[in-house]
């Protein structure tokens, strides 16, 4: 088990040379992913750190907003900055007036942009860089390079030591760096546990007015329950009695949290039977066990449950990818005769990859279908198809069609 450390995050790099090019940085994330860490590691002597979760540098804030982001130094760090929101039209005057790139390192556990007491958008001035929980690369000490690879075709021919057991394991943990560290499962799952319960009685009246909070937790474990699945406002109105404007608010709430993400459909086509949903998954496959409650055991033998699992896992991992790369953008596809991928990833120069997710350790042509499908009628030449699964041999099944191991997402 890994000992307390501090991990490398794959961020690192992008949040400096932001720094370099940008008056504003702001690193924003879930609570306990890490921000304020790596804003620390990025820091040097001649930066200001100041957090808002100390209440005396809070009051100062909030009392007088000019006056607190008076900025001599290289870079003033403010973390948590979404609990003053008066800062941001003061940070917009200072560096309006100051070009300087590099002023401001915020932090955020909120999308700024979706508060509705932010006002000021600092458009064109602010580098917002997206900080996920930790990926397994991040947690293993391994940079991947799977969207490389996946492109160019050229995967390891074996990859060991990562069955469905061991991936549903790594699932479990999650990415939050406090509750990897963990020895026991049972440790990890009360820490999620405490974390959900912390970040609804303490963060939710610095982002939006909710008046049912009670509401906000019932409906926070059905969407754990649908990771994975179309967003259906009408659907989870049958399980709630809260009006469907009042679902609408709660979901973009638990999503500005950063405790889902919205994967939008592909649907750069003329092809008219195109599904518009977006996706939904939890933001860590770890949270979403532990709050569900879920048995590791049981899970590994209930395809439903360890395929909901695994799926939500890969498209951490995939998003974390595209994040740090900065080349490519995620998407999924479904149409009205249930033709589906899970994951439609565009690189910049317009060609694709589909990715199918598998947690079985068996794959057949069959699994390939819809991507085969694709690849015929709407990508023609630009288009290349993996099914990821728990096996360890990288197969061919056709031309730009493989079955990849999941473990080339870390390894």
């Amino acid at each position: 088990m890994l000992m307390s450390k501090e991990y490398s995050r794959f961020l690192g790099e992008n949040v400096k040379q932001a720094l370099h090019s940008r008056r504003i940085v702001l690193i924003s994330g879930a609570r306990q992913t890490g921000k304020t860490t790596l804003s620390k590691q990025i820091s040097n002597k001649n930066c200001i750190y100041r957090s808002l979760d100390d209440t005396s540098l809070l009051r100062g804030a909030l009392e007088d907003p000019k006056g607190f982001i008076k900025n001599n130094s290289q870079t003033m760090i403010i973390d948590e900055v979404q609990k003053a929101p008066l800062l941001l039209p003061e940070i917009k005057l200072v560096v309006d007036e100051n070009n300087r790139n590099g002023q401001y390192l915020l932090t955020g556990s909120a999308n700024l942009q979706t508060l509705p007491v932010v006002t000021e958008s600092l458009a064109g001035r602010i580098k917002n860089i997206r900080l996920r929980t930790l990926t397994a690369g991040e947690i293993l000490d391994s940079k991947p390079n799977f969207l490389e690879r996946a492109f160019a075709s050229d995967f390891p021919a074996k990859i060991s030591g990562y069955d469905k057991r061991a991936t549903i394991n790594m699932a479990f943990k999650g990415g939050y760096p406090e509750a990897v560290k963990m020895k026991h499962i049972s440790d990890t799952k009360e820490w999620h546990k405490d974390y959900i319960n912390a970040l609804m009685l303490r963060d939710l009246k610095d982002i939006s007015n909710i008046k049912r909070q009670d509401s906000l937790e019932e409906l926070f474990k059905i969407m754990l329950s649908w990771s994975g699945k179309f967003i259906d406002i009408a659907g989870i109105c049958s399980k709630l009695t809260i009006s469907k404007p009042t679902i609408e608010t709660y979901v973009n709430t638990l999503v500005s949290m950063f405790l889902f993400d919205k994967v939008s459909p592909w649907i750069y086509t003329d092809y008219d039977r195109v599904g518009r949903k977006s996706k939904l998954y939890v933001s860590d496959s770890g949270l979403m066990s532990s709050i569900l409650d879920w048995n590791e055991q049981e899970v590994a033998l209930d395809p439903d449950r360890s395929g909901k699992l695994i799926e939500t896992f890969v498209h951490k991992e995939l998003v974390a990818q595209i994040d740090f790369g900065k080349n490519h953008s995620l998407y999924q596809y479904r149409d009205r005769e249930k033709r589906e991928i899970d994951f439609i990833v565009e690189q910049n120069d317009k060609k694709l990859l589909g990715i199918e997710v598998k947690a079985g350790h068996n794959v057949s042509k069959d699994d390939f279908k819809h991507l085969e499908w694709f690849k015929n009628n709407l990508a023609k030449k630009q288009f290349k198809g993996i099914v990821l699964y728990s096996g360890e041999h990288t197969i061919p099944f056709g031309k730009d069609m493989l079955a990849v191991p999941t473990a080339a997402l870390w390894m």
